[in-house]
This record gives structure tokens, C-alpha cells and sequence, in this order.
């Protein structure tokens, strides 16, 4: 297949390969990203349609076997790639063992979407920013020092956390924003070999390459991701989505929040990580430090939510950002305290057993 018109809209070539290692040579062949894997197409297909995105080549990996749910001999959880969010969020393992990461994922899209969309893509997931979707506009993520048109534009869903001048974008997903609290690892591939990247440094904040999402190289391919055991938290955690509609629509604030509580409900550890405020999932561990040995309610939690929302900066009309995401955190912690909300939002879950 050849480009169209010299706007690359349809890529030069297209791959299917069998096996993984007829993948990663495809990807290697032009190791500048001129050729991207895709897998459901979610995003990929409609940033190639408006022409944001045009990659040379695609190597479709949907035959790949990457798609197995499977635990660690550890007690942990591996997620492959191409398993489709749906089936991740609904799998016995995953609910049972991981709640929170279950109810954000079920948080996100459609059902139509989540039917297709893989755990691999979900990660890979571009910014929904309203300029970067107009070629009309300068865009610094688009073309590299244009400009950013959100900043003194409209900016409701903008960053308060993690922006700099070049970009105040904020990242889509939901379940990324679960991952984060969970300390999932991302387990990549290359020609070169293997690695293994911590969440926390999947991801990257703008600065002056906002361009540059994630520290994913462009010939790696995202083979699993990977949960250690976390069965403390699954008897009290939430996943709160605060949004304009309930379905189909991304977060203005979300808060992954998971405790693990002694015997007399005192908090002995904590996580919190905030989606829909950052050009990633936003987690301080101070914050989190701070409620060990507290009970999940009073003041400190409105502490922890003021630390870990510290620097915070306004984009104008997104202001009401930085209320509201203290809010959600403190009201997030104090329902995961009560008992994991259910998958429908139906209320706390009995309390499991140890």
C-alpha cells in the first residue's frame, strides 16, 4: 500500500507477523517510530485518520500470543498485551485479587471500546487535548516548537500538576491511573533484548519534549504487564471517576485509592494515585506516608490530598481543578475505608477473607 496524496494516511506497508521475534525485527527495520505495532486500533486508527499520525508501516500483532492472564508463582498477576481491556477487567484473577484495577478499567470508554482495545495500547494512549486534535492549531506534542495553543486557551481539562511551558496536556487513561497505585512494572522487548520499567518511569512529564510520551523506544514492544501481590489492599479500595457524563467520557479528576488496614482499621500502608491532573498518573509517596498509623478519616486525610496535590497550579478556566481533586482523594480514601466498591459502583464488597 502506498501513501495518499503525500499525507501518509495509509501506511507504506503492513506486517502480520506469527511470532514475536518476526515483530520486533519489523519494528527494528525503522527504529525512529516510523512503523508502530497496533493492536486493537482504538486510538492509533483514529490519530491516523485525522492525519496526526502517520507511520510508514504498521506490524499488526494481534496474532502474537501475548494475550494470556496468568498469575506469578509469587502471588502477582501478568496481564498480557493484546488481552483486551474487557476481558482483563471481567477475568476471576483480576477481580478478585486487584478490585481497584478491575473497576477503573470497567471506568473507561465504552464496551464496544474495551472489547477491542488491548492493555498494551491502553498505555500508549496519545493525549486528548483539544489542540492537539486541531491541525488548525500549533501544537508542541504535534510539531515540536510550535507552540502550545492550551496555554491562555480553554483549559477545563488541562494539567494542574506536571506542566511546563510547552505542553499542559494531561494523560487519558484510567487504567493507567490504577496501575500506577498498584506498582505494576511494564515488561518490554526488543532485538537488543528485554526490560523491565517500573510505572512510575513509564511515563514522562512534558518539560521541553512533550513530543515524547512515554520512555518506550520506538523499536520496543510492551510484551506483559505485571501486578506483585497485593491481596492487602483488595478488601478496601475505590476507584473514584468524577466526569461530565457517566459513560464514554474522560475524567476531569479520578483517584485510585487502596488501604490495607490492622485489625482496629488503622491505616498500615496507603496508596493514592490521581488521573485527569498530569501528563501522567500523579502519585506522592510522602502524601501516602503520611496516613500509616491514622485512621481513614478526619484531618488527615485532608492533609495527605493538600500534600500530594502541593504545586498545583491553575490554567485559568481549570481552577476548579485543584478543589475538586482534594476533594475526590479525601472522599476516595474514606469509601476504599468502608470496603471495596464493586465493579457497578453498587457499594462496599463484603470484606474477604485474609
Amino acid at each position: 500500500m502506498g501513501a495518499r496524496d503525500g499525507a501518509g494516511m495509509i501506511p507504506a506497508s503492513y506486517r502480520r507477523p506469527e511470532t514475536v521475534e518476526q515483530a520486533l525485527h519489523a519494528l527494528a527495520a525503522h527504529g525512529s517510530g516510523e512503523v508502530r505495532a497496533i493492536g486493537g486500533g482504538t486510538n492509533l486508527l483514529d490519530l491516523m485518520k485525522l492525519q496526526l499520525m502517520a507511520p510508514q508501516g504498521l506490524v499488526d500483532i494481534n496474532r502474537l500470543p501475548l494475550d494470556a492472564i496468568e498469575p506469578r508463582d509469587d502471588g502477582g498477576l501478568r496481564l498480557g498485551a493484546t488481552a483486551r481491556n474487557a476481558h482483563t477487567a471481567w477475568h476471576p484473577l483480576v477481580e478478585r485479587q486487584y478490585p481497584l484495577l478491575s473497576a477503573a478499567m470497567l471506568a473507561a470508554a465504552s464496551p464496544q471500546i474495551r472489547n477491542m482495545a488491548t492493555n498494551g495500547g491502553n498505555l500508549l494512549q496519545r493525549t486528548r487535548c483539544s489542540y492537539f486534535y486541531d491541525r488548525a492549531t500549533p501544537c508542541n506534542k504535534r510539531e515540536p516548537g510550535s507552540g502550545c495553543s492550551a496555554i491562555g486557551g480553554l483549559t477545563k481539562y488541562h494539567a494542574i500538576l506536571g506542566a511546563s511551558e510547552h505542553c499542559i496536556a494531561t494523560h487519558p487513561s484510567d487504567m493507567c491511573v490504577a496501575l500506577a497505585a498498584l506498582d505494576a512494572t511494564v515488561h518490554v522487548r526488543s532485538v537488543r533484548g528485554e526490560r523491565v520499567i517500573p510505572f512510575a518511569e513509564f511515563h514522562r512529564l512534558p518539560g521541553d519534549r512533550p513530543e515524547v510520551d512515554t520512555t518506550l523506544a520506538a523499536d520496543e514492544l510492551i510484551v506483559r504487564i505485571e501486578l506483585p501481590p497485593q491481596d492487602r489492599f483488595a478488601a478496601h479500595s475505590a476507584y473514584l471517576k468524577i466526569r461530565e457524563r457517566l459513560s464514554y467520557a474522560f475524567a476531569l479528576v479520578s483517584v485510585a485509592a487502596a488501604l490495607d488496614l490492622d485489625e482496629h482499621g488503622i491505616i498500615r500502608e496507603a496508596r493514592i494515585a490521581v488521573g485527569g491532573v498530569a501528563h501522567k498518573p500523579w502519585r506522592r509517596l510522602s502524601a501516602e506516608a503520611m496516613l500509616v498509623g491514622a485512621a481513614p478519616a478526619g484531618e488527615r486525610l485532608h492533609e495527605a490530598a493538600a500534600h500530594l496535590l502541593e504545586g498545583a497550579v491553575s490554567q485559568g478556566e481549570n481552577a476548579f481543578k485543584i478543589s475538586l481533586a482534594q476533594r475526590a482523594i479525601v472522599r476516595a480514601l474514606e469509601t476504599a475505608a468502608k470496603g471495596t466498591v464493586d465493579n457497578q459502583g453498587h457499594g462496599p464488597m463484603p470484606e474477604r477473607a485474609a
